[in-house]
């Protein structure tokens, strides 16, 4: 009795995975296997129409998560996220393909993909209502972007995005200078020396070889002229004539 029951039991399930295959057999003939959706899904994205794309490649990572084609799909969304303007979902996307895969050979394009969505980052919905000087705001989203370009570089010194993440770097490097300088002028203007100073000798410390380092210098020149340390004004004086004849 009990071995039929077993028997019973073991055709119960082999119907079962028949059913079931003939389910996705069936499913696959309606709307294709899963690489001709995945070409449908590319299609998409090569003709910009983002939010095609987006729907088509969130099934094929839901259905096949763990196949080539699924995790394609992931790094394929990375993309389209950043593409269409969802930024907040460009950067988690990256976030979590990186770290469920560590080792896979597109990490560092999910780095740059992440870094360039810091980058290109909009302004928020009421910058403009408030007319706000983004140039005076705090550049977080710059900072960030440095740090993932970073590492990228820093981790794939080959990889084929490395070269254009450095140029990337160099233009944050000089407009995070200028953001400092701007910051040191405002403190000037309020009649705060110390703070100017600090602000300029930091921004000249941190990003050595920019072209703000020349308005550092002359901002640390006018703290120290009212601050009447004569020496110290003396010494910087030198520094900026040598370094920047004819200032």
């Amino acid at each position: 009795m009990r071995h039929a029951k077993i028997l019973s039991l073991l055709l119960t399930a082999s119907l079962l995975a028949a059913c079931g295959s003939d389910k996705n057999e069936r499913r696959e003939q309606r709307f294709g296997s899963a690489d001709s959706i995945y070409e449908q899904a590319q299609r998409s994205m090569n003709n910009g129409n983002f939010r095609e794309a987006i729907f088509i490649f969130e099934q094929l990572e839901t259905r096949y998560p763990f196949s080539a084609v699924g995790k394609q799909s992931q790094i394929d969304l990375i993309y389209c996220y950043y593409k269409s303007g969802s930024k907040e979902q460009a950067i988690d996307a990256a976030d979590q393909f990186i770290r469920e895969n560590p080792t896979h050979p597109r990490v560092d394009y999910a780095l740059y993909v992440k870094g360039l969505t810091y980058f290109d980052k909009p302004p928020g919905p009421l910058d403009s209502v408030f007319k706000v000087d983004r140039a005076q705001r705090p550049p977080n989203d710059a900072r960030r972007a440095f740090s993932v370009f970073r590492q990228l570089v820093e981790r794939y010194p080959a990889s084929d995005y490395a070269e254009d993440a450095v140029q990337r770097m160099r233009f944050i490097k000089n407009n995070l200078a200028a953001y400092e300088n701007a910051v040191a002028e405002y403190y000037l203007r309020m009649g705060a020396w110390i703070a100017a100073l600090n602000r300029a000798k930091g921004s000249l410390e941190a990003y050595d070889g920019t072209p703000a380092n020349k308005r550092s210098l002359e901002i640390m020149v006018a703290a120290y002229e009212e601050l009447g340390l004569e020496e110290l004004e003396a010494s910087t004086r030198e520094i900026l004539r040598v370094n920047y004849p004819g200032s």
